[in-house]
């Protein structure tokens, strides 16, 4: 694809400032159906991403599929998926408990992480009206933490910060637009969903990086290096561009929501494609 690229690229440098390259859709997906793409590779970008977002169903079908033989235990990403929602409901203490149960060095070997997810107790506690917890759950178990790295203190004080507001929360999840007593935006964000995916997320990549797995999938970054070299050939030529940025949009999804939601279960079709709209390449 970078060679297709290269190649337009090429043509319109050597182009006057007055002229552009013009490509039809015809030869562009022409030229597209002549490049040479290893398929293997493409199933395992595919792969990749179901793995690391956590779709175990459409991965189990994928690999059935397109005999792609998984690089992990497929079994893993349910229990790994687990830990990541207890975090997203609020139970720090299961996914504490579940990550040793995988894993006790995870937590050892990652000491922000480890503060975070404390944090994050913290944050329930006060969510909760657990003042008194909050407080001597702070002096035992964040205090010592923050002495010894200024981040941590920084982080602890903003956390501390919400027992001086109004931290009631409404029907949906958050803070009254037209309560005087609100915390600011700044110290707010701790108590609203975002705050929880953070550290999901955060777990969710050390659970991945110590089962030498990557931690991002690399089908959104390659979409945004597509969609950059498209927008470097709009500049000198008029050619074919299909609409990158919507399919993006739903991969960068996957890493946001508060839980994966599997497609309905792959079956072959006549083209090739999957029912949960997977293409087996």
């Amino acid at each position: 694809m970078s060679s297709f690229y290269t190649r337009y690229k090429t043509q319109s440098q050597s182009s006057t400032s007055k002229e552009r390259i013009i490509v039809s859709k015809e030869d562009w997906q022409s030229r597209i159906a002549e490049m040479q793409i290893d398929r293997d590779d493409l199933n395992r970008l595919v792969m990749d991403y179901l793995v690391i977002e956590g779709f175990k169903d459409s991965a189990q079908n994928f690999a059935r599929e397109s005999g792609l033989t998984p690089t992990v235990d497929l079994d893993s990403i349910e229990y790994r998926m687990g830990i990541k929602n207890a975090i997203q409901r609020g139970d720090v203490d299961e996914a504490i408990s579940k990550v040793n149960d995988l894993n006790p060095e995870i937590l050892d070997q990652n000491p922000d992480l480890f503060f975070h997810l404390q944090q994050q107790r913290m944050i329930e506690y006060i969510r909760h009206g657990q003042i008194a917890e909050a407080l001597a759950f702070a002096q035992q178990e964040l205090a010592p933490r923050g002495e010894e790295n200024p981040v941590f203190l920084s982080e602890l004080e903003r956390t501390m910060a919400l027992l001086a507001f109004d931290t009631s929360l409404s029907g949906n999840g958050s803070i009254p637009t037209n309560n005087p007593n609100a915390p600011p935006p700044h110290i707010q964000e701790l108590l609203l969903p975002a705050q929880r995916q953070r550290t999901a997320g955060q777990l969710n990549s050390a659970i991945l990086t110590s089962q030498s797995h990557g931690k991002d999938p690399k089908l959104p970054n390659l979409l945004r290096m597509m969609i950059w070299g498209d927008s470097l050939l709009s500049a000198r030529a008029d050619f074919y561009k299909p609409d990158l940025s919507d399919l993006l949009n739903r991969t960068e999804a996957g890493s946001s929501n508060t839980l994966p939601t599997e497609p309905p279960p792959a079956h072959s079709t006549a083209h090739g494609e999957t029912e949960s709209g997977m293409m087996v390449l």
